[in-house]
């Protein structure tokens, strides 16, 4: 995910020996020079990069990202795609657990921190790291089980067609769960930090607006489950969770 609530860095279990012997054909890391005009022109370049050290230890791991796999539930053998990747928070999770995860990133830099990450887990195997976005995953339409997004709503560039993709790739039958942390509700453990923080650019991204969505997701083929603000970990955090429907449905 982007940005989530603070958690301290943990350390990861990790298969040294063999990384030198790892398996490149099993991650397909589409990782170039340029991000192909994916993601928040705000993301990119320098600044950006800065921007987000200062979230460096959230970036890690965090609890909004595992509360929101636990809930997602992917299992091993189903194909997930986190949306909006970061630096792999919840992607190491899901993999641990036995599902095939495409992180979906579109930051370059990023991108090449969950590569070196990768290359750290058991289950690099089951992790491939794309450029994209939510907007364009370049992925097959019907060829996934799972889709998540943490804290990465803001960052989309067009709601309305992020949601339509992500209702083309999800298989009749896909579970979608998206989550971003409200930092604007004074009742965030972290909203003074943030707002403090994120002043000078706050208003470069897009409020979400988790009722259009929800009815762009409806629109789309997907049964809308929950679209409302909750309490997720602990954290203030708008939710929207839906599945595709079946052809028997």
């Amino acid at each position: 995910s982007t940005i989530s609530c603070v958690h301290a860095m943990r350390p990861e279990p990790a298969d040294w020996s063999v990384m030198a012997h790892d398996d490149t054909s099993a991650h397909q890391d589409h990782d170039h020079a340029h991000d192909h005009g994916h993601g928040h022109e705000h993301d990119r370049g320098l600044k950006g990069m800065f921007r987000y050290l200062g979230h460096a230890r959230s970036m890690w791991s965090s609890d909004v990202n595992e509360a929101v796999v636990d809930r997602l539930a992917p299992s091993s053998g189903e194909r997930a795609v986190d949306i909006g990747a970061g630096v792999g928070a919840g992607t190491v999770v899901a993999a641990r657990r036995g599902a095939h995860v495409i992180a979906v990133e579109p930051t370059g830099y990023m991108r090449r921190v969950l590569g070196v990450r990768r290359l750290g887990q058991r289950a690099r195997s089951r992790i491939e790291v794309v450029d994209g976005a939510a907007e364009s995953t370049g992925l097959d339409g019907d060829s996934v089980d799972a889709v998540w997004a943490v804290n990465s709503m803001h960052h989309w560039t067009d709601h309305d067609a992020a949601v339509r993709e992500l209702a083309r790739i999800l298989r009749p039958g896909g579970r979608l769960l998206l989550a971003d942390e409200d930092f604007d509700d004074p009742a965030h453990p972290d909203h003074e930090a943030f707002t403090e923080r994120h002043a000078d650019h706050a208003h470069h991204f897009a409020m979400v607006e988790v009722q259009h969505m929800a009815a762009g997701l409806r629109a789309a083929g997907l049964d809308v489950t929950t679209a409302d603000k909750e309490l997720l970990a602990g954290a203030p955090t708008l939710v929207l969770e839906a599945t595709k429907a079946t052809g028997d449905s």
